[in-house]
């Protein structure tokens, strides 16, 4: 078996976070349910709506910073921010939400992370 990828290069070329196999993602961004190589469950992980918050937050910060200093720099016609900015926020948000899933995922694997456990006293 080979050594298990860095958290990084398992999200951007979809290696199994424990083998190293490119058995992590089944469509544009989800996961298969388990490595078909080594039988790694995906589906124990809780990756959630996390990633998309962030990149949401993230990317609207940028995207409206970059609005503003084009409003204030050119004066373009409203049109124009309708045009650039919608289009390019909904292409940066999907387009890197494989990643920021991928990234979390191997995260919680590398970090043995599960979800809290209620206990019976």
């Amino acid at each position: 078996m080979s050594p298990e990828p860095s958290p990084f290069s398992s999200a951007l070329f979809g290696l199994c976070p424990r083998c190293g196999a490119r058995t992590l993602y089944e469509g544009p961004t989800g996961f298969a349910p388990t490595c078909r190589a080594c039988g790694l469950d995906y589906a124990a992980f809780n990756v959630g709506d996390g990633p998309a918050a962030f990149l949401i937050l993230i990317v609207g910060a940028l995207v409206t910073g970059a609005a503003i200093a084009l409003e204030l720099g050119a004066s373009p016609p409203f049109l124009v921010h309708v045009l650039l900015w919608v289009p390019l926020t909904a292409v940066l948000v999907i387009g890197s939400l494989r990643l920021a899933k991928g990234l979390l995922l191997a995260l919680e694997y590398r970090h043995r992370a599960h979800e809290g456990r209620s206990v019976d006293r």
